[in-house]
């Protein structure tokens, strides 16, 4: 009789977890509006015509040449890291005012004008847009990264899915650990009062 009392018990604490690893098991599965939230976004490219011939330097890695509404960007992956440098000068090429920044936003949220909308404001690398997506701009690699609501939402999902209710990492990973351990016991204990009646 303790056993069966024991293993109600647990399955009562268990009600809550169970319910959301369902719940957002289901929205895994199905992945509704995870295209939107989770698209790739980049700025967009013209073609190469008349651009001018690039002798790599020795201690470039690897190196990309392209060309966007602002001109041409070359790319290059040194030991420290990605940098962006004037083609004509090799000289780093300094970050974009904020003129061009909307200039070249603008021109790639020609991509999904419904997603992304228009720019409402300009702070630093970021901007925020009249849909609620916020877009920002890594400008040594020339490459975007957005989130809007929906993407906070299923970030959300995730984290009830993991049992990181608090936010605090240590708390999180002890709720974890308590979760799953508590989850085994419930199955043992199951299986063993199935066996026994």
């Amino acid at each position: 009789m303790r056993a069966r009392s024991f293993h109600r018990c647990i399955g009562i604490i268990l009600l809550l977890p169970f319910f959301g690893w369902a719940l957002t098991g289901l929205v895994f599965f199905t992945k509704p509006g995870y295209a939107a939230a989770y698209e790739v976004l980049s700025p967009k490219t013209y073609p190469l015509e008349g651009a001018a011939s690039i002798i790599p330097d020795p201690s470039w890695r690897e190196f990309r040449y392209l060309r966007t509404v602002l001109g041409d960007h070359l790319l290059v992956r040194t030991d420290s890291g990605w940098k962006q440098l004037d083609p004509t000068s090799k000289q780093p090429r300094g970050k974009p005012t904020e003129s061009d920044m909307k200039l070249l936003l603008n021109d790639a949220f020609t991509a999904n004008p419904e997603r992304y909308g228009h720019i409402s404001s300009v702070s630093g690398d970021s901007v925020a847009t009249d849909t609620g997506v916020e877009v920002t701009i890594d400008w040594n690699r020339m490459s975007l990264q957005q989130r809007g609501k929906d993407t906070a939402r299923i970030d959300l999902l995730y984290r009830v899915h993991y049992l990181q209710w608090t936010g605090v990492k240590g708390v999180d990973r002890v709720l974890g650990f308590v979760g799953l351990v508590l989850v085994m016991v419930l199955t043992t204990l199951g299986a063993w009062l199935a066996i026994k009646s």
